[in-house]
C-alpha cells in the first residue's frame, strides 16, 4: 500500500493550502502569545455543513500536527541532539543545542522554541470538538457514530500536543476551548494539571476510538469516509495510539504502575490492528532499514506507525526539509558533500557492543562492518543512513527530496517502554523477557540473569540503539536519570528545570503573563 486514498480534488487542494499556510506562518513572529486567528480556510457560515467539511477539518488537524513536529526539524533537533549521539559538522546552531546552550541567539532556536504551532493544532482540535456535531443534522451521510469517532480523535490529538509541549517546556498554558486570538494574557499552567487533563481526555477518547477504521470494528463498523482500513492505517489515532500516549505520559510522570497497565493493554491487543490485508508485526532489521517486504515504518504510511505522520510521494508531498535525512545524509547516497550531523565512530562502537548486532557491528576476524545503520563507516564522518527515504521510496538519488514519515512511536518502542516500567516496578523476569522480545529480531545475544549489566542500563542501551534518529534520546536520558539519580550534574538539571527548553522571545515579548523558565533567566 503505497499511498493514502483520500478522494476528491477539493480535499486535496484544501490540505495543500492548509499545509502551506501553516508552514508559512512559522516564518513570522506572533504579536500575541496565543494569537491564532481561526485557521478555517472558508467562511464560518459555510463550514460544518456536510461530511466533506468534517473530513477536511479532521485531516487538516493532523496536517497541522505534522507541521508542528517537522518545521525546522523540531522533532529531531529537540529529541536527538542535546547530550545525544550526534555531533554537528559545521552548523553553530546545531552545536549549541548539542552543548545545551539552548538560549543562544540563533533564528532556528528562537523559531523552534515558539509553541504557537502546537496551539494551532490544539485550536483546530477544539473547533472540531465544538462544531462537528452540527453536521449530523445537516448531512445524513455523517452519522452520530462517525462524529463520536472524529471528536474522540480530536480529543486524543489535542492531549498528545499538550504532552509533547510539556516534555519540551514544562508548564504551558492550558486551553480547553477554541479561541479567536483573545488569550494574550493567558498564563502558564502547571504541567501536572496539563498532563492530568491530557490523561483524562485520552482515557475518555480510548473508550470510543476503534482499533481499526473502515473495517469491522464494533465501535465503528463499515467504511470510514468511504475508505477501508487499508486507506486509513498509519494515518489516524486508534485506540492503540491513545494507550501509547497514556503510557508515555505515565512514564514521564514516574507513574510506572499506570505505565504497566497501559502497555499491557497495548501488547495484549496489538493484533487488533490487523485487517483488510494489513498486518502489524515487529520488523526485522532489513525491514526496518531497507524496507524489505514494504514493512519499514518510515516509508509511506504503515500500520507499524502507531503514531506517525507520513509524507506520501503519491500525493506530491516529497520535501527537501522536515526529515531526518536533511540533517544526516550526504555522499554517496545524495549529492551533498557532508552531512550536517553525524555519529562519531567511537560513539558508534560504544553504543553497538554486540558483534552479532545486525544494526551495526564489526566482524572481529574480517573487520567487515554491517551497513544497516551507517554508510561509509570507514570515513571521517560516517553517514547515519538508518532512515533514507528519498523520492519515491528509494534509498539513494540525485535530488534531496525526502518522503520519510515522522514516527513518534512504533511497536518496538512501546515494548521497550513496557520493559522499562516492569524493571522499575521490580518485575525482573518479565522485564527481561520483554526486553529480549523487543531485541529478538536484531541478532543480539539475549539478556539473562547472569548478564553483568544492570537491567535498567540494558533497557535504555537498547532504546539508544533501536531508536537512534527517531527523536527519543534526550527524553530517554531524562527518564533514565530520574530513575537512577546517580549523575549529580543531571540531578541538578532536573531539580533546577534545566531539562526544559527556554520559551521563545517572541512569546515572552507578546505577553508579560508568560514567564521564562527560571533556569534560562
Amino acid at each position: 500500500m503505497r499511498s493514502s486514498k483520500y478522494t476528491g480534488v477539493k480535499l486535496t487542494k484544501f490540505l495543500i493550502a492548509l499545509l502551506l499556510l501553516s508552514l508559512s506562518s512559522l516564518n513570522f513572529s506572533c504579536k500575541k502569545v496565543l494569537d491564532e486567528k481561526s485557521t478555517r480556510l472558508v467562511a464560518e457560515e459555510n463550514q460544518w455543513k456536510n461530511q466533506e467539511d468534517a473530513k477536511a477539518a479532521l485531516i487538516g488537524m493532523y496536517a497541522l500536527m505534522r507541521t508542528a513536529l517537522v518545521a525546522d526539524n523540531t522533532h529531531w533537533l529537540m529529541g536527538d541532539l542535546r547530550q545525544g549521539d550526534f555531533v554537528a559538522t559545521n552548523r553553530s546552531d546545531l552545536k549549541a543545542i548539542i552543548d545545551g546552550k539552548l538560549n543562544a541567539s540563533f533564528p532556528t532556536l528562537n523559531r523552534i522554541t515558539n509553541w504557537r504551532r502546537f496551539y494551532s493544532v490544539i485550536n483546530a482540535a477544539s473547533v472540531l470538538i465544538e462544531r462537528s456535531h452540527e453536521i449530523v443534522d445537516n448531512d445524513p451521510r455523517y452519522t452520530a457514530i462517525n462524529n463520536r469517532a472524529d471528536v474522540a480523535q480530536a480529543r486524543a490529538v489535542r492531549a498528545f500536543a499538550y504532552f509533547y509541549m510539556v516534555r519540551i517546556w514544562g508548564d504551558v498554558p492550558l486551553l480547553t476551548s477554541s479561541h479567536d486570538g483573545q488569550f494574550s494574557t493567558k498564563p502558564r499552567t502547571s504541567q501536572d494539571r496539563v498532563l492530568g487533563f491530557a490523561t483524562s481526555e485520552l482515557l475518555a477518547a480510548a473508550k470510543i476510538l476503534p482499533f481499526r477504521y473502515g473495517s469491522n470494528d464494533p465501535l465503528l463498523p463499515g467504511l470510514y469516509y468511504g475508505g477501508s482500513w487499508a486507506s486509513w492505517c498509519g494515518t489516524v489515532f486508534t485506540k492503540m495510539s491513545a494507550y501509547a500516549v497514556l503510557a508515555h505520559i505515565a512514564a514521564w510522570q514516574g507513574k510506572y504502575l499506570d505505565c504497566d497497565v497501559y502497555t499491557k493493554f497495548f501488547v495484549d491487543n496489538v493484533t487488533q490492528l490487523n485487517g483488510d490485508g494489513v498486518n502489524v508485526k515487529y520488523v526485522t532489521t532489513n525491514e526496518l532499514t531497507e524496507n524489505d517486504g514494504s514493512y519499514s515504518p518510515f516509508v509511506y504510511k504503515r500500520v507499524q506507525q502507531i503514531i506517525g505522520y507520513a509524507f506520501e510521494y503519491g500525493l506530491g508531498e516529497a520535501t527537501a526539509n522536515g526529515h531526518i535525512e536533511q540533517l544526516t545524509l550526504a555522499k554517496p547516497l545524495i549529492l551533498k558533500e557532508y552531512p550536517e550531523i553525524f555519529v562519531p565512530k567511537d560513539t558508534i562502537r560504544k553504543a553497538f557492543t554486540d558483534p552479532k548486532d545486525e544494526r551495526f557491528s564489526i566482524d572481529p576476524l574480517t573487520k567487515l562492518y554491517r551497513t544497516n545503520y551507517f554508510t561509509n563507516y570507514i570515513s571521517e564522518r560516517p553517514i547515519f543512513s538508518k532512515i533514507k527515504v528519498i523520492g519515491d521510496g528509494q534509498t539513494s538519488g540525485n535530488l534531496a527530496f525526502f518522503t520519510s514519515a515522522v514516527v513518534f512511536t512504533r511497536l518496538e518502542e512501546v515494548l521497550l517502554l513496557r520493559a522499562e516500567a516492569l524493571a522499575v516496578l521490580g518485575s525482573r523476569n518479565e522485564a527481561i523477557s520483554t526486553l529480549n522480545k523487543a531485541a529478538d529480531l536484531r541478532g543480539t545475544s539475549p539478556y539473562t540473569s547472569a548478564t553483568p549489566i544492570d537491567l535498567i542500563d540494558a533497557i535504555f542501551a537498547e532504546r539508544r540503539r533501536e531508536l537512534m534518529g527517531e527523536g527519543w534520546r534526550w527524553y530517554d536520558l531524562v527518564r533514565y536519570n530520574k530513575i537512577k539519580r546517580n549523575n549529580p550534574a543531571f540531578n541538578t538539571l532536573i531539580s533546577s528545570g534545566g531539562i526544559y527548553w527556554p520559551v521563545s522571545s517572541d512569546i515572552l515579548n507578546a505577553n508579560n503573563q508568560i514567564k521564562q523558565n527560571p533556569y534560562w533567566n
